[in-house]
């Protein structure tokens, strides 16, 4: 548009100096006098002057078409495209913004909530099996510790009550041999028995009975005034001949101190077991070591633990404690004269 524009200037330029030109041409001519060859030059001068201006016009916009837009309107193009970017980035944030300030629609909310219900149902329902499979597993485990408990508790029990049972037995020798089936020792402890009665009488002996408590021993119980006589008859007579004494010591039953002696006889191959009971204030009884010298030790250990006095030791003393220690050690209501000791 605005080259058609150049195109009609120059041509109104180039017209009007034409015309000028002419004017003064006919002025000069007619203050001189032109002739009709100054007329033709002038018509052909104008019509040069509007051909030049036309090539002129024409070269121009050929140059202005071929070389492309202008500075200025390269300049516009970018204003322009600056100003649709800026627009459409501020067309952007208006619609995020409204979009945050208003919030999701009502479809999309409807649908979050729909998600959000079902995610959490899933995670309740994994929940409960996982609670369901730990109590079966922990119930698993509680009845194998109960069972293995009770299990325990009638094992104990059952120890227990053999134990009681065991311990029970009467020391009664009609009693214990009537609940047990016939020691194999019996015959040797009836031979003992008669024996001693055919040459002693049968005031010497309290008592006899096996004790299934010591390997089913023979046993005779002497009272405190036919202890030694019964010893040693027992080791002189030719049928018994106890010549070994393996064993002697005392015990406290605190309603009387107990004296257990175990004897056997190489000759015969057979054991046999001589008790006495003595009083617990004032304990004494005849020592046995003028007929088995080997007592000699055993009788003094007795006396340094309970206090049993033994009537004809040689040497009686404490062998395990000093002669100045307070107390018998073995003794139920033994105290420690010094608790620190």
């Amino acid at each position: 548009m605005s080259d058609e524009k150049d195109l009609e200037q120059l041509k109104k330029e180039a017209a009007a100096k034409a015309k000028a030109a002419a004017l003064a041409k006919m002025k000069a001519k007619s203050s001189e006098g032109s002739t009709d060859e100054e007329t033709e030059d002038i018509a052909k001068q104008k019509a040069a002057a509007v051909a030049k201006a036309k090539a002129a016009a024409l070269a121009k916009m050929k140059a202005k078409s071929s070389e492309g837009s202008t500075s200025e309107e390269t300049e516009d193009i970018a204003k322009q495209k600056a100003a649709a970017a800026a627009k459409a980035k501020a067309a952007a944030l208006a619609k995020m913004k409204a979009k945050s300030t208003e919030g999701p629609t009502s479809e999309e909310t409807t649908k979050d909530i729909a998600k959000q219900k079902a995610a959490a149902a899933a995670k309740a329902k994994a929940a409960a099996l996982a609670k369901a499979a730990a109590k079966a597993k922990s119930s698993v485990g509680d009845d194998a510790k109960a069972k293995a408990i009770a299990a325990a508790k009638a094992k104990a029990a059952a120890a227990a009550a053999a134990k009681a049972k065991g311990t029970k037995k009467s020391t009664n020798a009609v009693e214990a041999t009537e609940e047990r089936k016939p020691s194999p020792n019996q015959p040797y402890l009836d031979k003992y028995v008669k024996v001693i009665e055919e040459h002693l009488g049968k005031e010497v002996l309290e008592d006899s009975y096996i004790n299934p408590l010591s390997k089913d021993v023979p046993t005779l119980v002497a009272y405190p005034n036919t202890y030694y006589k019964v010893a040693e008859f027992l080791k002189y007579n030719e049928q018994l001949g106890f010549d070994y004494l393996s064993d002697l010591h005392g015990t406290d039953f605190q309603t009387h101190i107990e004296i257990y002696v175990h004897l056997y006889s190489y000759k015969n191959r057979q054991s046999v077991a001589l008790k006495v009971k003595i009083d617990r204030d004032e304990p004494e009884i005849d020592s046995l070591q003028p007929l088995w010298a080997g007592v000699d030790w055993t009788e003094c250990e007795t006396y340094d633990l309970l206090g049993v006095k033994f009537k004809g030791h040689p040497n009686l003393h404490r062998i395990l404690l000093g002669e100045d220690w307070v107390g018998h050690p073995l003794r139920k209501d033994y105290e420690p004269y010094d608790v620190e000791v």
